[in-house]
């Protein structure tokens, strides 16, 4: 895959996006996320600074659980039974994806306490 134009290395990435919903429930649910986040915006709208700190933490959340995913898968592949080093590595990798995660509820809190008065407005209509 090495000297390939910018368009082929892209359609590489949107594969293994593709790939990674089809297979992974756990990337769909992060995407749930991500949706929510959007939403959330979207009925907020609130200054320019959430909407930047909402896109990182999301872009993060997709981000890390797309490595779990494929470490996991290249584990598997490596060694399908089970083994307390595979074991440690799957067990790091999901204890990172729980960091983002636990920091995107944060985010998320952060914003709805930020705008409490507007959720609650556009929650009463």
């Amino acid at each position: 895959m090495k000297n390939r134009s910018l368009i082929a290395r892209t359609g590489f990435a949107f594969a293994g996006w593709r790939t990674a919903f089809q297979r992974e429930r756990s990337f769909r649910a992060h995407v749930g996320i991500v949706i929510f986040g959007a939403v959330l915006l979207l009925i907020v709208r609130p200054e320019p600074i959430w909407w930047a700190i909402v896109a990182l933490i999301c872009a993060l959340v997709v981000a890390i659980e797309l490595v779990n995913s494929a470490i996991e898968a290249l584990c598997d592949m490596l060694h399908p039974g089970i083994h307390p080093e595979i074991k440690a590595v799957k067990d790091m990798v999901s204890g990172a994806v729980l960091a983002v995660t636990l920091a995107a509820i944060v985010v998320a809190a952060a914003l709805i306490y930020a705008h409490w008065h507007v959720v609650m407005g556009k929650l009463a209509l």
